[in-house]
C-alpha cells in the first residue's frame, strides 16, 4: 500500500505544496508544530532516509537547502530546524521548521490550522523561491 506522501505525489491527496521537481516535493504539514513547518520528501517511496542512495539522498538535502531561505523569508524566525526522525510515516522526509527557540522543534505539540491558513502560509513561502 502506498504511504500517505505517495498518494499525495500521485495527486490521489491534496497538499499545500511550496515547489516540486521531478525527483522531490516540498509540503506543508497539515500538523505543524508551528506556522510554516514544511516537509521535503524524494518522489520515490523509500522508508528509510539511510536507505537512499548517495544521489538521492544528497539531492534532497540540496533541494531542502533551497526551500529553507524562501521559509525563513516568509515566516520571520531565527533560523530554519531541520529534523529526520522518520516513524511516523514510512517515506523518507526531512522537517523543516521556522524556529525562535528550542521550543519549537516540539514535535509532542501541533497547531491546529485551517486549510485556508495553509494555502496563505504555503503562497507566502512561494512567493521567496
Amino acid at each position: 500500500m502506498p504511504s500517505i506522501f505517495s498518494r499525495i505525489v500521485a495527486g490521489e491527496i491534496p497538499a499545500h505544496k511550496i515547489a516540486e521537481t521531478d525527483d522531490y516535493l516540498a509540503f506543508l504539514d497539515v500538523f505543524p508544530v508551528v506556522k510554516g513547518h514544511t516537509l521535503v520528501i524524494p518522489k520515490q517511496e523509500i522508508d528509510y532516509i539511510f536507505d537512499l542512495d548517495d544521489e538521492l539522498y544528497t539531492g534532497l538535502m540540496q533541494f531542502a537547502k533551497r526551500i529553507a531561505p524562501a521559509i525563513e523569508k516568509a515566516i520571520p524566525c531565527k533560523r530554519i530546524g531541520v529534523s529526520v526522525i522518520g516513524l511516523e510515516v514510512p517515506h523518507a522526509h526531512v522537517h523543516l521548521i521556522p524556529m525562535n527557540s528550542m521550543a519549537d522543534m516540539n514535535f509532542n505539540n501541533k497547531l491546529k490550522m485551517s486549510s485556508d491558513e495553509l494555502a496563505e502560509v504555503a503562497a507566502r513561502i512561494r512567493n521567496f523561491l
